[in-house]
């Protein structure tokens, strides 16, 4: 892979995400292009399904960078992000080299030298062939650039989010070992967090900070467009005020972009000519994945309109949903 890509200003890299499939707002654009100059770790916050993840996907393709990816989840330790060594490969080695070994302990006169020697061999099987390398320490360690995405950090537990800020802080890792391990180039960090729990201000406080919330109708339309061109403009933007319509609700889940998304291939599918009341009555569930939401949209799309009142374009229970 060759040197990483970098950006003359905001706007270029807006383009390029643009070009790899991610429509970025400025402030998206400007943050993404600070952290990037000023080699920050950067934290994205904001409701599950907004584009977060795939920010960094994004990125990762328009800088040339390998994306490396560290999956959270309650219970995280630093043998699973960090290294481990693989013990039953070094088994194996051992079984293997059984009669290497015992000729260079046989040639000791006591115990105690017999351990010297076999201390003397440490290196033959605590080196790099044995250690397997989780995330933070193949980012560490690769020979080019790289794009380390820490997904959902707020779902590990406050012990691990303490260790992070040490790798976070030096890009280095000390293994007794092998002694102490610098990057070889310094990763692009992306976390995110679906706002479970509140962060550290440590955390904060070394990382640039970016809020993606859901879109406005303009920016939905044009994902939509972008990645699902079979639909038509009509029916997209009917789709999408909707969708918009139902995260104004107080639901348990609001539909996130990706679920837009499905719901725009699923219309597609199904060559929907407009969004009347049986196609929403039989795809609602791909927007709304939780029962009770369900009922509570399809009874408010059963509403009728107060009478007298005047037509609303984001209003689903207007005419343009009904048979």
């Amino acid at each position: 892979m060759s040197e990483s890509r970098r950006f003359e200003n905001a706007q270029d890299l807006k383009a390029a995400l643009g070009r790899n499939q991610y429509i970025a707002s400025d402030e998206i654009a400007t943050i993404m292009y600070l952290s990037q100059q000023l080699g920050k770790p950067l934290l994205t916050e904001g409701p599950a399904g907004v584009g977060k993840t795939e920010l960094a996907k994004a990125i990762a393709l328009a800088t040339g960078r390998e994306l490396i990816r560290l999956q959270c989840y309650e219970g995280l330790d630093e043998t699973k992000a960090l290294y481990e060594w693989e013990y039953a490969k070094q088994m194996l080695y051992t079984q293997l080299l059984r009669d290497k070994l015992q000729e260079t302990l046989s040639q000791a006169d006591s115990l105690s030298a017999a351990a010297d020697r076999l201390a003397n061999e440490e290196d033959v099987f605590f080196s790099m062939r044995f250690l397997l390398q989780r995330p933070l320490l193949k980012a560490i360690l690769s020979e080019q650039p790289s794009v380390l995405l820490i997904d959902e950090i707020d779902r590990a537990d406050a012990e691990f989010e303490a260790f992070l800020l040490e790798v976070l802080s030096d890009f280095q890792v000390s293994i007794p070992e092998l002694g102490t391990l610098v990057a070889v180039h310094r990763p692009l960090v992306i976390l995110t967090s679906n706002n479970t729990r509140e962060l550290s201000e440590a955390l904060k406080r070394r990382c640039l900070y970016l809020f993606i919330d859901y879109p406005s109708i303009e920016q939905e339309m044009a994902v939509v467009r972008l990645k699902v061109p079979e639909l038509s403009a009509r029916l997209a933007r009917q789709a999408v005020e909707l969708v918009q319509s139902l995260r104004s609700m107080d639901l348990r889940k609001s539909p996130s972009i990706s679920e837009t998304l499905d719901w725009a291939k699923a219309l597609v599918t199904l060559n929907t000519a407009q969004l009347d009341s049986t196609t929403l009555d039989t795809t609602l569930s791909v927007l709304l994945k939780h029962e009770n939401d369900l009922q509570r949209a399809r009874r408010w799309l059963q509403r009728p309109s107060p009478p007298g009142s005047l037509p609303n374009q984001n209003d689903p229970r207007s005419s343009r949903w009904k048979n």
